[in-house]
C-alpha cells in the first residue's frame, strides 16, 4: 500500500530541489498546461492535458468502456477500481511506447482530467453522461474507487486522477463562461461538494480541475471560497489545481472580474490554480513586472506540479515502466469492457417479450438510426478501437445463420432525410416493410455525441451540447409510432446518456432496454442481455422525468423538484430502478446491535431470488430522517451491494450505513446529527410508489432510534 504523506513529502523535496534551479522564466514555463523543457536541467516537455472518462482517450487505440453514466448503472464501486486500474495500465502503456518516440504530444501523458463527479442535477445538462448520476452518495461512492483505481497502490502513482468541475456545475454549456450559478450553502453541502470532498479526503486525488462558471459571484478557477477556504483549507489539498481550458480569460472577456489578461492570471495563481489549461499564463512574467504577484507565487505552483511528476516516477523510473504497450486492447480488458455494458444496461419495461428465443423466431427486424451507429457505442471523450459492434451486428453474431435478420435504418438521427434529393421521412416505409416482415422488431433509437454533450463540439451548435427538452427528436418519434403500429412486438433499444420521454413507448412498445453509450463493443452486450445470455441488472443512477413540468429553470441551481431526493411528483422511471430476468426479494432486513450518535448502522440482510433466471441485482439501502425539519425532502440512498444469485439461491450479508448518513446540513453549510429517529428502506430499488408499482416489490422498513 502507498504511504501518501511520506511519499508526497519526498516528491514534494525533490521538486523544490529542482525548481531551485530554474530561472524565473523556465519556472513560468512550467505552469503551461503543454509545460516547456527544460534540457540543461533534463527535463522534457510534458502535457497535462489528458482524458480518461471510460478508456484513454484521443490518442489512439485504447480499450473503450461505456460512458461514465452507463458504467454508474452498475452500481459497483469495486468494479469501478478495477475500470480505473485497466485504464492507468493502458495509459502507462502508451506512454511509455510514446516517450521512446519523444512523442510528448497532447493527450500521451500520465494526468488524466478524470472523473466528472459534478451532480447530473437537470436533464437537460448535455454534458450529463460524463458523470456518475444525480445523487452525491453513489458519484462519491464510484468516483472514490475510480481514482484509487487510476492512482494505484504502489510506491508510484500509476496514474494521477483528476476531480473535476469543481464545483457547481451542471450547465447550462452555451452561457458557462459568463454564467454565474447561484447556490445556498445547503445545497452546496448537501449536494454539489460531498462528491468532490470524498475523492480528495478518501481517495487522495492528485489533481482538481476548475469550472468556467462563476459560483455566487466568484470565477471557480479564481474562488476563494472554494480553493482556499475549502479545498486547501478545511480538506487539506495538496495536490495540484488546473484551470479548464481558456476559463482564466474568461475572468477578464467574460466574467468581467478582472481587466485583463495579467490581472487574471494573477487572481488564479494566487488563489491556488497551478496549471493553466490555455494561455493566460504567458502573462504571469508581466503580472510581476506589475506587482501583482511574486516569484514565490510561480515557484510554489511550480514545486505542486513537480512533485505530481515526481509521485508518478517520471524522472527516476518505477515499475510501471515495463508495462508493455500489448496490454493494449488485449482479451482480458475488452472482456471487461463488454461486462461493464452487460451489467449497466437497464431494463426499464419488459411484458415478458424478453428474453429473445432465436429458436422460435424466423425473422428479427432490426431498425433506427443507431441500430448500426459507432456513434452511437461510444459517448464523447472517447479513444479509438481496432474493432466497433454495433447492435446490429451483435444481433447478428447472436442469432448466426439460423435467423434472418432484416435491417433498415429507418429515419436519420435528426435530419428529416437520409437521402438530400429524396422525399421527407425517406426511410420510414423501409422501416415499416421491415417490422411487416418480422417476427419480432428490435428499434434503437436515441441520440449520440453529435446530440448531446460539450459547448463547442461539433454538431451540438443548435443548443451547444445542452437539450432542450427530454423529447428524442421528432423523426424517431415518428419512427417509433409507425412501428409500433404495425402490431409486431417491439422492443425499444434506447442508447442515449440521459433521461428521454418515453411514455409513448412505455405505454405502446412491450419493452424497453436503456444501453445507454455502451463502449465500442456494445452491441455484443446488446445482444447478450436480448437472447438471455445473462440478465439485465442495471439501475438507474439518473430520475427519468415524466415530462419538465413543475421543473426549476436549467439555470436555477437550486435542487427543489430536482432528482428523487427533492422531487415532488411521480417519475416515469425512478432513481435506482431497474428489472431482471430474476426475481430477488428481501426476505429479511434487521439492525445487527443498537444505534447510538457515533455509531455505524449495521444491517443484516437475507435476500433469495425467486425467478427463474441467474441474475445479478443491487441491493440498496434508503435513509430517512423522521424528526429534522432540515432533512433532504424524501430521502438518501446511504448504501448499496451488488449481488449474484442463481435461481433459487438465498444469501446473507451484512450492509454498513456509515453514520454520516444520519447528518443533517443546515442553511451555513454545517453537518450535524439533528434526530433520533430513522427509517431505512432496504429493497431492489428506492421506495416511492412508482418503482413499487413497476415491481411489485415493497423494500423491507426499519425504524432506527438513537440510544
Amino acid at each position: 500500500m502507498r504511504d501518501h504523506k511520506k511519499e508526497r513529502a519526498e516528491a514534494r523535496k525533490k521538486a523544490k530541489e529542482l525548481v531551485a534551479k530554474m530561472t524565473r522564466m523556465e519556472k513560468a514555463s512550467q505552469l503551461k498546461y503543454d509545460a516547456s523543457p527544460v534540457e540543461r536541467l533534463g527535463v522534457p516537455t510534458y502535457n497535462y492535458w489528458n482524458e480518461a472518462l471510460h478508456g484513454v482517450a484521443r490518442a489512439g487505440v485504447a480499450t473503450m468502456f461505456p460512458q461514465a453514466i452507463g458504467m454508474a448503472a452498475v452500481f459497483d464501486d469495486e468494479a469501478m477500481k478495477k475500470v480505473g486500474d485497466i485504464i492507468a495500465t493502458e495509459g502507462r502503456a502508451k506512454y511509455n511506447a510514446y516517450s521512446a518516440h519523444d512523442d510528448r504530444d497532447i493527450y500521451k501523458g500520465l494526468t488524466f482530467w478524470s472523473p466528472n463527479v459534478n451532480i447530473f442535477r437537470d436533464p437537460r445538462w448535455g454534458r450529463g453522461h460524463e458523470t456518475y448520476g444525480e445523487d452525491p452518495y453513489l458519484a462519491s461512492r464510484l468516483g472514490v474507487k475510480f481514482v484509487e483505481g487510476l492512482q494505484g497502490d504502489g510506491p508510484v502513482m500509476k496514474a494521477a486522477a483528476c476531480a473535476k468541475h469543481f464545483a457547481v456545475h451542471s450547465g447550462p454549456e452555451a452561457i458557462r463562461h459568463e454564467f454565474d450559478a447561484k447556490v445556498s450553502m445547503k445545497d452546496m453541502w448537501e449536494t454539489y461538494l460531498p462528491a468532490f470532498e470524498a475523492l480528495v479526503t478518501e481517495a487522495d486525488v492528485e489533481s482538481v480541475m476548475g469550472a468556467y462558471n462563476r459560483t455566487n459571484g466568484e470565477p471557480c478557477c479564481g474562488h476563494k471560497y472554494l480553493m482556499e477556504d475549502v479545498l486547501r483549507g478545511k480538506w487539506n489539498f495538496d495536490g495540484h489545481f488546473t484551470s479548464d481550458c481558456w476559463a482564466i480569460k474568461d475572468f477578464h472577456e467574460n466574467h468581467k472580474i478582472t481587466k485583463n489578461a495579467r490581472e487574471s492570471a494573477a487572481l488564479a495563481l494566487k488563489r491556488g490554480c497551478d496549471v493553466n489549461c490555455g494561455n493566460t499564463y504567458l502573462h504571469l512574467l508581466g503580472a510581476i513586472e506589475d506587482g501583482l504577484i511574486t516569484e514565490e507565487d510561480i515557484t510554489l505552483a511550480a514545486e505542486r506540479l513537480f512533485t505530481t511528476r515526481f509521485l508518478l516516477g517520471l524522472f527516476d523510473g518505477s515499475e510501471y515502466d515495463q508495462i508493455p504497450y500489448e496490454v493494449v486492447e488485449c482479451k482480458e480488458h475488452l472482456e471487461a469492457a463488454v461486462d461493464m455494458a452487460r451489467k449497466g444496461c437497464v431494463l426499464l419495461k419488459n411484458d415478458g417479450v424478453l428474453p429473445l428465443d432465436a429458436s422460435k423466431l424466423k425473422t428479427i427486424g432490426v431498425i433506427g438510426p443507431n441500430a448500426n451507429s459507432r456513434a452511437s457505442l461510444i459517448g464523447n471523450y472517447h479513444g479509438t478501437a481496432s474493432r466497433y459492434i454495433t447492435v446490429l451486428e451483435g444481433i447478428q453474431d447472436a442469432v448466426g445463420e439460423d435467423v434472418r435478420v432484416l435491417y433498415s435504418e429507418g429515419c436519420a438521427l435528426e435530419n428529416s432525410k437520409v437521402e438530400n434529393l429524396a422525399w421527407n421521412q425517406d426511410r420510414i416505409s423501409e422501416a415499416v416493410i421491415t417490422a411487416e416482415h418480422s417476427d419480432v422488431v428490435i428499434l434503437c433509437v436515441g441520440l449520440d455525441e453529435t446530440l448531446e454533450g460539450e459547448e463547442g463540439d461539433e454538431g451540438n451548435k443548435d443548443a451547444s451540447g445542452d437539450k432542450k427538452d427530454l423529447h428524442l427528436p421528432k423523426v424517431q418519434e415518428e419512427l417509433i409510432e409507425k412501428v409500433t403500429a404495425v402490431g409486431k412486438p417491439v422492443v425499444v433499444v434506447l442508447m442515449a446518456g440521459s433521461a428521454i420521454d418515453l411514455n409513448y413507448a412505455d405505454e405502446n412498445c412491450n419493452g424497453i432496454l436503456l444501453a445507454w453509450y455502451p463502449g465500442a463493443r456494445g452491441g455484443k452486450a446488446v445482444a447478450d442481455l436480448l437472447f438471455g445470455k445473462v440478465s439485465p441488472s442495471g439501475k438507474l443512477p439518473i430520475t427519468f422525468y415524466r415530462d419538465l413540468e413543475g421543473m426549476p429553470e436549467f439555470t436555477d441551481y437550486s435542487m427543489k423538484n430536482r432528482t428523487y431526493r427533492y422531487m415532488e411528483k411521480e417519475a416515469l422511471y425512478p432513481f435506482g430502478y431497474g428489472l431482471t430476468y430474476g426475481d430477488v426479494q428481501v426476505k429479511e432486513a434487521k439492525i445487527v446491535h443498537a444505534v447510538t450518535k457515533d455509531s455505524d448502522i449495521e444491517i443484516q440482510v437475507t435476500v433469495k431470488n425467486e425467478g427463474c433466471a441467474d441474475t445479478d441485482d443491487v441491493v440498496q439501502v434508503y435513509i430517512k430522517d423522521m424528526d429534522s425539519p432540515l432533512a433532504v425532502r424524501n430521502y438518501s440512498l446511504c448504501v448499496f451491494k451488488r449481488v449474484h444469485l442463481e435461481k433459487g439461491e438465498e444469501k446473507t450479508f451484512t450492509m454498513t450505513v456509515a453514520n454520516a448518513a444520519m447528518n443533517v446540513v443546515d442553511e451555513q453549510g454545517e453537518r450535524h446529527i439533528d434526530s433520533k429517529n430513522f427509517k431505512l428502506f432496504v429493497g431492489t430499488e428506492q421506495p416511492d410508489t412508482r418503482s413499487i408499482a413497476l415491481t411489485g416489490k415493497t423494500p423491507a422498513e426499519i425504524l432506527v432510534t438513537l440510544e
